[in-house]
């Protein structure tokens, strides 16, 4: 028997939603462990305060370590702490965002343990743990099973539903930061540059609307019009951010941001399978593209061909009537 342990993720101080995806892998992985399941979080001031939104999902426990030096984010001064409170686990799991792609190796390779990233789903097998990941950009999926004692995993935020709080209230206790290994003498925050907005975070978005390098520098001027209507997340493909008409933090896709809303417009993008592998676990997809054969058709639930320069305007200003109405 063996329990599971779930990193929250924890930055600006506030709690981030991904964490709740990790919980629902760890609880489908939970029969194979025969355990229960912990969550840790680690932070700077104000993490202990955030513990608290996490004492009602049915963890044995929550472990929190605030630290003033944690207050910004680096693998090798948060590594230690996680390992240190992983290796009484079976498994340690976090959500595959760029916190927990980064940080979950480093853990691994302390722990001497397997690491199966990214994963699509999980299941419990005469008592072991079946790990379900994506390849070649989704198109195809592989099955692995862990060996070592301690396994680590991150979940594919996509595709696991958040989970919701079921009642009770976990305790909650604190534990000490563990002593950084040699490698975060090397390492010194220097600053984070990122983009600021008053719109929802585009992995927690209900509706994004993403567009593509065919709308070059009038970028803003016909996203955010649409946006503003619809109360959506901006994300952009691969092109667009090379080209430099919009951020990479507003990037979606296999190299950037997976994505799953509930409703996604695609402007302007072509349809790239790195493109698709990052938001075709959206449940409506709406593209607008003047050619025909662009391969984003494919897997839209609404197409619309016609110049987006005209079809999005005309768009916005039919919501603001419904709206009006």
């Amino acid at each position: 028997m063996a329990d599971a342990l779930v990193v929250a993720e924890f930055a600006d101080g506030k709690l981030k939603k991904s964490t709740f995806h990790a919980i629902t892998m760890v609880k489908q992985a939970l029969p194979a462990l025969g355990g229960a399941f912990d969550i840790l979080l680690v932070g700077g001031p104000g993490a202990k305060a955030a513990a608290g939104e996490l004492t009602g999902f049915g963890a044995r426990k929550v472990l929190v370590c605030e630290d003033a030096s944690l207050a910004n984010y680096t693998a090798e001064h948060y590594a230690p702490t996680v390992a240190e409170v992983g290796k009484a686990h079976g498994l340690v799991a976090m959500t595959a965002t760029t916190t927990g792609k980064d940080l979950l190796p480093r853990v691994a390779a302390k722990l001497d343990a397997a690491y199966a990233g990214d994963c699509a789903d999980v299941s419990a097998d005469g008592g072991k743990i079946t790990y379900k990941r994506p390849m070649f950009a989704g198109n195809a999926f592989g099955y692995c099973q862990l060996s070592t004692p301690i396994q680590v995993a991150t979940a594919r935020q996509s595709e696991f539903d958040p989970a919701a709080p079921e009642g009770g209230s976990s305790p909650v206790e604190d534990v000490a930061k563990a002593a950084p290994g040699a490698a975060a003498e090397r390492v010194e925050f220097v600053s984070l540059d990122s983009v600021k907005s008053e719109r929802p975070e585009l992995t927690d978005a209900d509706v994004i609307v993403s567009g593509g390098r065919a709308i070059k520098e009038k970028f803003f001027d016909i996203m955010e019009p649409l946006a503003d209507e619809l109360g959506a997340a901006i994300g952009a493909s691969r092109a667009a951010c090379d080209a430099g008409y919009a951020p990479g933090d507003y990037q979606v896709g296999q190299t950037g941001k997976i994505v799953a809303p509930k409703l996604y417009f695609a402007i302007g993008i072509s349809g790239a399978i790195q493109h698709i592998a990052g938001m075709k676990g959206s449940k409506t997809i709406v593209a607008i593209n003047k050619d025909p054969d662009a391969p984003i058709f494919q897997i839209s639930d609404y197409g619309l061909v016609a110049d987006l320069f005209e079809a999005v305007p005309a768009l916005v200003e039919e919501l603001k009537k419904q709206k009006s109405a």
